[in-house]
């Protein structure tokens, strides 16, 4: 099995962007998930679209649009990227305290959207977070992960 090597770094250390130019355009998606665990009480408003913020599934929803386009804004050597589509799907279960994020990506391009799809879901649940803070800062965000990235030279990736 071939070492892998980390790529944001040159020869004597130093962070660097990464070159794409030579690489093939190709259709890439990535999705990640994220959950936020909290009160019972929290479910209902939510359910119930009686939060005092206003809707918070519809905010949250934008939130994470808007964080996966402001992606390479946040994170230093992320390249800015044209995306063709981002959505983002927010659903509650009741019985588990959650509302449990997926964040789906995709492009044409020359690079991944691993980075797009986790600052979506992310984002999405800091919203959420935010938008139920007044009457919940117990709540819990957990399990951000990349649960699935295809295309590129790397092939596809399913998270187990």
């Amino acid at each position: 099995m071939k070492k892998k090597a980390l790529t944001h770094f040159d020869k004597r250390g130093n962070a660097h962007m990464v070159d794409v130019g030579g690489k093939e355009i190709t259709e890439r998606v990535a999705i990640a998930r994220a959950t936020v665990t909290m009160q019972a009480a929290t479910v209902k408003l939510i359910q119930t679209k009686t939060a005092k913020k206003g809707d918070v599934l519809a905010v949250a929803q934008l939130a994470g649009i808007m964080a996966a386009k402001k992606t390479a804004d946040l994170i230093p050597l992320c390249h800015p990227l044209a995306l063709s589509s981002v959505d983002v799907k927010l659903t509650i279960d009741a019985r588990r305290r959650t509302v449990d994020i997926e964040a789906t990506c995709k492009l044409k391009g020359r690079t991944g959207v691993e980075m797009e799809a986790l600052t979506a879901a992310s984002v999405a649940a800091l919203t959420v977070y935010d938008m139920c803070k007044a009457v919940d800062r117990g709540m819990v965000i957990s399990d951000v992960k990349l649960v699935h990235k295809s295309g590129g030279k790397s092939g596809v990736f399913n998270a187990r």
